[in-house]
């Protein structure tokens, strides 16, 4: 692993609008909870999983940017392809690691080892890893990065949404691979609505919510009941979204 806690902090100075807790990032319950408490990292790979709209992806990219990936994606100790400032939450996180991870981030942006995987611009960010993705489906594309990119045995793989571009048997075959990754040592971090890739063993699942982050196991997390019960009578959901 190289990261066991994530944490953030804001200037206490009072009257400054751009941090009151009513703004955006502050006011999503779960970053007002890495700012309370921080986020522990207990496994070698993480899940986080929440609706549209709870933090996820924000606590993700935030991460990214902390670590020094592109927060447009790609891989560490690049030039970042976008000249876009950090968000207000990834220009102030911080990070607790493990020795591996203060190597890393103790020394030059050039020695960190890790990628930031989004679904809107990976296509783009594994075009200028000069992978063949042009003749590719999305699912080939990325299935090909998480083999090609996401190889070293220590650093730090953030995902936003793969299973996007993915097909069942995809999922399956990511599942594998980042099972295999988090044994070697290396630490993935992953966004996701998926039931299917939340179930890879020995990980950690957080569901963000109202709540702000818990830990939580993976068949007590809302989205996979909602699946099991859409799967064994579609009609007990859709009769609410579709008139007769």
């Amino acid at each position: 692993m190289i990261i066991e806690r994530a944490y953030a902090h804001i200037p206490a100075a009072e009257g400054d609008d751009e941090f009151r807790g009513d703004r955006w990032p502050w006011s999503v319950p779960a970053v007002a909870g890495l700012l309370r408490d921080g986020l522990r990292f207990t496994a070698p790979v993480t899940f986080l999983v929440g609706e549209n709209g709870s933090g996820k992806s924000t606590l993700v990219e935030a991460i990214a940017e902390g670590f020094g990936l592109d927060p447009h994606g790609g891989r560490a100790g690049y030039r970042y392809v976008s000249d876009r400032p950090r968000s207000p939450l990834g220009e102030r996180i911080r990070f607790d690691t493990t020795a591996a991870g203060g190597r890393m981030l103790g020394g030059p942006r050039t020695g960190r080892r890790g990628f930031f995987l989004r679904a809107e611009t990976a296509m783009d960010a594994l075009g200028r890893e000069f992978l063949p993705v042009e003749s590719m489906s999305h699912g080939e594309g990325f299935l090909l990065a998480f083999r090609e990119r996401f190889s070293h045995p220590v650093g730090l793989y953030v995902l936003d949404e793969p299973e996007s571009a993915l097909s069942f048997t995809a999922c399956l075959h990511l599942v594998g691979l980042m099972h295999e990754l988090g044994r070697s040592g290396a630490q993935i971090i992953c966004a996701t609505h998926s039931p299917l890739l939340t179930a890879t063993p020995d990980a950690a699942v957080l569901e963000v919510g109202e709540r702000g982050v818990r830990e939580t196991a993976w068949e007590d997390l809302a989205i996979v009941d909602h699946w099991r019960r859409y799967l064994a009578d579609p009609r007990a959901y859709l009769r609410h979204i579709i008139e007769p």
